[in-house]
């Protein structure tokens, strides 16, 4: 390559490197010229954008200012009227007060001259009274007794007279008023007329069930009657078969069962008496469920449970042909219903009504009137002294003190007495033969009693190891006297001693 060759291709390349930095440097120039237009444009809009929010919070400043001023003007205008209205009160009542002042210094005067004037008339009085007794030459206490004698002469008829009316009409009153009360709580509480039998009827599902029952030469039937002590009527009546006795919860249990042998089917005297004693333990639950449900639906609360159980007794209970736990609560009603009408407690009232004959639940086997012993086992349990009072005066033994047993009393009267309520028949039987079998309990070795047969026979059951043959012979001679000497009964009653020795053994 020669010298002139490698010239220009020097020159060349210098021209072309500095025309290449010439036009890098023009492009590099146009890109901060187009960054710096971007840039100015970008702080155009952010500044006109800045100034619209400072002119729009400016306008949104302006409208609260407006506002507010225009509230507090509304505000001041508002303690303004308040502040003009307190003033024209305020001269209202200073024209008031100054109105009182003006009529109290009146008053005062008058009363001045009231003073002066009954001061002068009692001077004038005792002036005359001084001469009149100077004149008829009598005392003051003297011729007061001479005027009050004369009146009495000249108008002691018309005195008597009018005396006696107001007792008429006064008694008359009282007469009416109380009905009225009466009425009211009658006819505000009407209950149904319970009248309890002696008798239940237990259907069967097929007839040959009846001889099921009595099974072979009767022993199922004799061990059923032994255990629950009632009686058991087969007869020709289709589908049923009746259980007779006067104790409501003995025959209930014996209800229950036979129902629960006839359904399960195995009838022998070792099942009866298991069944019995399941039905007697649901029966225990039972009775305690229905004095809470005679609570609650009384009203009662707060009673303790050991008095709900003894209340609960009292719906296998009967007096006067009622059930007593239904007695007891018709009791509650009416007495909380007068107690309305007087004026009196009613929430004492309808519990010492509920309560008054809860004694009944164990006067069978407790010596004493039922409401003595009412009283005395709502006391044992913790109930107050106002209960306990209208407790043991419901059936008058004790005076009724407070208005509360005085209405305990009338309820008590009104449930007993009204028509169809008091079967004292029934009463009399039942009571009779209870003591029946009190008598017969009394008498070492007996372990149970059932007057059975309408009262026309006792059945006796006697333990083996206290009471051999010999004694139970002789027993029921002692029985029989002693019935016919102690009790009063028709026709005759048969005294029946069973001596009865079970003895088991299990094969492990």
């Amino acid at each position: 390559m020669d010298y002139v060759t490698l010239i220009l291709l020097l020159l060349g390349l210098g021209v072309g490197g500095g025309a290449g930095f010439f036009f890098r440097n023009q492009q590099i120039k146009g890109e901060d010229l187009k960054k710096r237009q971007q840039q100015e444009k970008a702080l155009a809009e952010a500044h006109a954008k800045a100034s619209e929010m400072i002119a729009k919070a400016r306008n949104e400043a302006m409208r609260d200012r407006e506002e507010a001023q225009k509230e507090e003007r509304v505000k001041r205008k508002k303690l303004e009227e308040s502040e003009t209205r307190l003033v024209k009160k305020e001269e209202q009542m200073d024209a008031r007060v100054e109105d009182l002042d003006k009529m109290k210094a009146k008053l005062e005067e008058q009363a001045e001259h009231l003073k002066k004037d009954r001061e002068k008339a009692v001077s004038l009085v005792g002036e005359q009274e001084k001469k009149l007794q100077e004149v008829a030459g009598l005392s003051h206490e003297e011729a007061k007794k001479l005027l009050l004698d004369q009146i009495e002469k000249d108008f002691k008829d018309e005195l008597v007279h009018y005396a006696k009316k107001m007792e008429r009409d006064m008694k008359e009153d009282v007469d009416q008023k109380a009905k009225q009360i009466l009425a009211d709580a009658i006819q505000r509480y009407a209950s149904e007329t319970t009248v309890e039998s002696t008798t239940t009827a237990v259907p069967l599902p097929q007839e040959d069930m009846k001889g099921r029952i009595i099974g072979r030469e009767g022993r199922n039937i004799n061990a059923f009657e032994s255990v629950t002590g009632v009686d058991v009527i087969v007869d020709d009546t289709p589908g049923n078969i009746i259980i007779s006795g006067f104790d409501p919860i003995r025959r209930y249990m014996a209800k229950i069962t036979l129902e629960r042998l006839v359904e399960d089917g195995r009838i022998h005297p070792a099942r009866i008496e298991e069944m019995y004693a399941k039905v007697k333990d649901e029966v225990n639950l039972l009775i305690k469920d229905l004095g809470e449900k005679a609570a609650f639906e009384v009203g009662v609360a707060g009673l303790p449970p050991n008095v709900l159980k003894i209340l609960g007794r009292l719906k296998f209970r009967i007096a006067y042909g009622q059930n007593v736990l239904k007695h007891s609560m018709e009791v509650a009603f009416l007495a909380a219903e007068l107690a309305g009408l007087l004026g009196a407690n009613v929430d004492l009232c309808k519990k010492a009504g509920l309560l008054h004959d809860i004694g009944k639940a164990v006067d069978h086997e407790v010596q004493g009137k039922h409401a003595m012993i009412g009283r005395d086992i709502l006391k044992k349990f913790g109930m107050s002294d106002e209960v306990l009072h209208c407790v043991e005066a419901n059936e008058g033994d004790v005076d009724a003190e407070t208005v509360e047993a005085k209405i305990i009393q009338v309820a008590n009267l009104i449930s007993v007495a009204r028509p169809g309520a008091n079967k004292d028949n029934m009463e009399n039987y039942v009571k009779r033969l209870a003591e029946i079998e009190k008598l017969a309990t009394d008498f070492p070795g007996v372990e149970k009693a059932f007057a059975v047969q309408a009262g026309r026979e006792l059945r006796v059951f006697v333990s083996p190891d206290v009471v051999d043959d010999l004694q139970a012979i002789k027993m029921s001679h002692e029985m029989a006297r002693q019935i016919e000497k102690e009790l009063q009964y028709p026709g005759k009653i048969k005294v029946e001693v069973i001596r009865e020795k079970r003895v088991e053994a299990f094969a492990g």
